[in-house]
C-alpha cells in the first residue's frame, strides 16, 4: 500500500499508455502484481539515460513493466538483455515490449538467472547496467555477478530490499529476508561500490561499481 507522500508524486504525472497498457497485460494473464513502483520505474529510465548505457541487464523480466522503463534510456543502439525464469513471462513481456516500440531493443534468455549469468560469463559480455528484481534468495549471488560482468562505472540496482517490512522486522529470518539483508548489508559495505538505499515504496538499493 503506497503512503499518501508517494501517491501524491505519482499524481503529478499523467498516466503513461504504455505502462498503464503492460499492467493491464499483467493483471490479465494472472500474473503477480510486484512491477516496479511507477516512480521508480521513471527513476531507472532517468539512471539508464545518465549513465549512457548501452548494454543493460535485467533479472526478472516479469510482464515487461521495467524492461520499458530501461529500454526507453538506452543509448543509441543499446541493448537489454532480460532474464527471466519463465517462457510463458518472457513471453508477455516480450508482447508488451513490442506494443511500446521497444521490441527490437531487448534479448530474451530463459532458465535459471544464475546459469544464465554464467553463460554471459563465459561469453565475456560486459555491462553498463544491472536491475536486480527475481527471487530474493539469490541477491547475495546476482551481486556477485553484477560486480563480475559490470564495466566501471557500472550502476547496480536492487528493488524490494525493505521486503513490505519484513527486513526490519527482527523477528522475521526466512531466507529470503535473511539473503535481503546481506544484499543490503553489502550494498552498503563493500568498497568496490559507492551506494545509496532509498526507502520509499518497497525499497530501492542503488550503487555504482568503482573503476578499476
Amino acid at each position: 500500500m503506497s503512503t499518501i507522500e508517494e501517491q501524491y508524486a505519482d499524481g503529478l504525472y499523467s498516466e503513461d499508455a504504455d505502462l498503464i497498457r503492460t499492467k493491464k497485460g499483467i493483471a490479465a494473464k494472472g500474473m503477480p502484481d510486484i512491477s516496479i513502483a511507477d516512480g521508480y520505474g521513471r527513476l531507472l529510465t532517468m539512471l539508464v539515460s545518465l549513465r549512457g548505457a548501452r548494454e543493460v541487464l535485467e533479472i526478472g523480466a516479469l510482464g515487461g513493466y521495467s524492461g520499458i522503463c530501461l529500454a526507453r534510456g538506452l543509448a543509441s543502439g543499446g541493448r537489454l538483455t532480460s532474464l527471466e525464469l519463465k517462457e510463458e513471462y518472457a513471453e508477455t513481456a516480450k508482447a508488451h515490449m513490442e506494443e511500446a516500440g521497444l521490441g527490437d531493443a531487448v534479448e530474451y534468455r530463459i532458465g535459471d538467472a544464475r546459469a544464465s549469468l554464467e553463460q554471459l560469463k563465459e561469453e565475456g559480455r560486459k555491462f553498463d547496467f544491472f536491475f536486480i528484481d527475481a527471487d530474493k534468495e539469490g541477491y547475495p549471488v546476482y551481486l556477485d555477478y553484477a560486480i563480475e560482468l559490470g564495466n566501471p562505472g557500472a550502476v547496480i540496482i536492487g528493488d524490494n530490499v525493505l521486503l513490505r517490512g519484513r527486513t526490519t522486522n527482527p523477528d522475521k529470518a526466512g531466507p529470503s529476508v535473511l539473503a535481503v539483508r546481506s544484499f543490503n548489508e553489502r550494498i552498503a559495505s563493500d568498497e568496490r561500490l559507492m551506494s545509496t538505499v532509498l526507502p520509499g515504496y518497497d525499497g530501492l538499493a542503488i550503487a555504482i561499481l568503482k573503476g578499476n
